[in-house]
C-alpha cells in the first residue's frame, strides 16, 4: 500500500489560499480518480478539489473552515501500490506510527498564516486559546480585541470559536465602542467614520428567517464598501439597435450552424465596450490611495445571475483583442459555467471594467453598483420597440424603431462627469453605426 498526498490545486496566479467549506468524503470512504474530496471556496467562488488517484481517504489534515495555502497537503489517501507519493512525485514523510496530531498541524497552518499577512492590530501572543485564521481575519476586519475574543463562546471542537459564531456574536452587536480597541485621533482632529450601528429587526412568529448564504454574505459586504469607497455618479444614453437587432436576426441562424454556438447580443455590446475603453483609457484605470493605476489590458467583467438569485462576475481578459466569434465563444463558455458553478477562482478576478445585463429581467436602465477596483460599470437596458423620429433627406418621419438605454456609473472621485459620458456616448456611437453589411 502507499500513501497518496492531496494537495490545494493551484486556481490562478492572484489565488494564493482558500478555505475548507465541507468535506464530502470521510476518513475511510473509498474514492475514485477525479471525484471530488472537499470543496473550498476564495473570497469570491466556491469550487471542489477532486482526487487524483483511486484509494481510500486515511487521514484529512484541516477541518471545515481552516484557510490552506495553494500547494499544502490537506488529505491523505491510501493507494495500491509500493512507493508513497505526493501530487509532484515526491516521497510522503507521514509514517503509521507518528500520526500527525491535529493540533499541530493546525499550529501550524496558523503560524504559516500570520507570517504570510501579519496582524497589525491584535496580538494573538496574549491567548493560550487556539483560533483559526478565517477566525483571526474577521476578529481584525470587525476590531474585536483579544479580551472580548476570548469571551466568545466556541461550538466548535473542544469549545474552539468557528466562523459562525463569530459572525453570530457580530450580528447580534455584541461588539460595542466600549469593548473595541481605541484608536488615536490623527493630529488633524479628522476623526475617522464611526462603524454604523446595528439596528435590531423585530420578528414575529409568522415571519420566516433565512441564513444567507455565503455567497451573499460576501456580495453585500462587497456592495456596502463599494459604496463607501466611490463617489457614485450615473449617465443615461437612449440607443438605436435597430441594425443590430436586423443583423443578429440574419446572422444566428447560420452562425450556430458553423459555430456551433448562439449568437446573443452580450458579445456585440462587449465589442463595442472593448472599442470604447481603448478610446477612452482613463476609463481602464484603479485607484490606489492617492495615485491612479492605468490597466495596461482590457479586462471585461461580464455579470451573471446565478440559480440562487446570487451575482458572479466572470471577467473576459484581453477581450479587446478578440474578434466578434471569440468574444461569442467566450461569453458562452463562462456563462454556461458560471451557472453550473464550475468556474476557476482566476476567471472572475483581474478586470478592469464590467458590463452588467439588467435588460435581462425587464429592466429599462439602472444604476449599477461599481466593481470595486475599477471605476465603471456599463448596464444594458431591455431592447424595446418604441415610435421614435426618423431623420431623412425627404424630411422627418414617425417609424417602429429598437431602442435601448446605456447606464453608466463611475466614480467621481477620478472621473468627471465629462469623461463619463463621452465614455458611454462613444459606446451608443459604435452601436448606431453598426454595419448591415459586416461577416461574422
Amino acid at each position: 500500500m502507499a500513501k497518496f498526498e492531496l494537495k490545494l490545486p493551484k486556481m490562478g496566479e492572484s489565488v494564493a489560499e482558500a478555505t475548507i467549506t465541507t468535506w464530502l468524503k470521510e476518513v475511510g470512504d473509498t474514492i475514485e480518480m477525479d471525484e471530488a474530496v472537499l470543496e473550498i471556496a476564495t473570497d469570491k467562488v466556491d469550487s471542489e478539489v477532486p482526487s487524483e488517484v483511486d484509494g481510500v481517504l486515511v487521514e484529512k489534515l484541516f477541518n471545515v473552515d481552516d484557510v490552506v495555502e495553494v500547494g499544502q497537503t490537506i488529505a491523505i489517501i491510501e493507494t495500491e501500490g509500493g512507493a508513497d507519493v505526493s501530487v509532484n512525485g515526491s516521497e510522503v514523510a507521514v509514517s503509521k506510527e507518528e500520526p500527525v496530531e491535529a493540533a499541530v498541524i493546525e499550529e501550524t497552518v496558523a503560524v504559516a498564516q500570520e507570517t504570510a499577512a501579519p496582524a497589525t492590530a491584535l496580538n494573538f501572543e496574549l491567548t493560550d486559546r487556539f483560533y483559526s485564521p478565517l477566525v483571526k481575519n474577521i476578529a481584525k476586519e470587525e476590531g474585536i480585541s483579544i479580551e472580548v475574543l476570548e469571551t466568545i463562546p466556541g461550538t466548535g471542537k473542544d469549545g474552539r470559536v468557528t466562523k459562525d459564531d463569530i459572525l453570530a456574536f457580530v450580528a447580534k452587536g455584541k461588539v460595542t465602542e466600549e469593548v473595541k480597541p481605541v484608536v488615536a485621533k490623527p493630529q488633524t482632529k479628522v476623526e475617522a467614520p464611526k462603524k454604523q450601528e446595528i439596528i435590531p429587526v423585530s420578528v414575529n412568529g409568522e415571519d420566516e428567517i433565512i441564513e444567507m448564504s455565503r455567497m451573499g454574505k460576501l456580495i453585500s459586504r462587497y456592495m456596502r464598501e463599494s459604496i463607501e469607497t466611490s463617489a457614485h455618479v450615473q449617465s443615461f444614453v437612449e440607443v438605436d439597435v435597430t441594425n443590430i437587432v436586423k443583423w443578429r436576426n440574419s446572422k444566428k441562424g447560420a452562425f450556430e450552424k458553423r459555430e456551433g454556438e448562439k449568437l446573443t447580443f452580450t458579445p456585440i455590446f462587449m465589442e463595442a465596450v472593448a472599442k470604447a475603453l481603448r478610446d477612452f483609457p482613463l476609463m481602464n484605470i484603479s485607484v490606489d490611495g492617492d495615485t491612479i493605476i492605468k490597466k495596461k489590458n482590457i479586462n471585461l467583467g461580464m455579470a451573471a445571475a446565478l440559480p440562487d438569485g446570487n451575482l458572479i462576475v466572470p471577467v473576459i481578459k484581453n477581450a479587446d483583442q478578440l474578434n466578434l466569434v471569440g468574444l461569442a465563444k467566450k461569453v458562452n463558455d463562462l456563462a454556461n459555467r458560471a451557472r453550473a458553478n464550475q468556474l476557476k477562482p482566476d476567471e472572475i478576478q483581474g478586470g478592469t471594467y464590467t458590463v452588467t445585463n439588467v435588460g435581462t429581467f425587464g429592466s429599462v436602465f439602472g444604476t449599477p453598483i461599481i466593481n470595486q477596483p475599477q471605476v465603471g460599470i456599463l448596464a444594458l437596458g431591455a431592447i424595446r420597440k418604441v415610435p421614435a423620429v426618423i431623420e431623412t433627406p425627404d424630411g422627418d418621419f414617425i417609424g417602429i424603431r429598437h431602442k435601448m438605454f446605456l447606464s453608466h456609473s463611475y466614480d467621481h472621485r477620478v472621473v468627471n462627469g465629462a469623461l463619463g459620458g463621452m465614455f458611454v456616448k462613444a459606446v451608443a456611437d459604435y452601436l448606431e453605426a453598426w454595419d448591415l453589411n459586416r461577416d461574422v
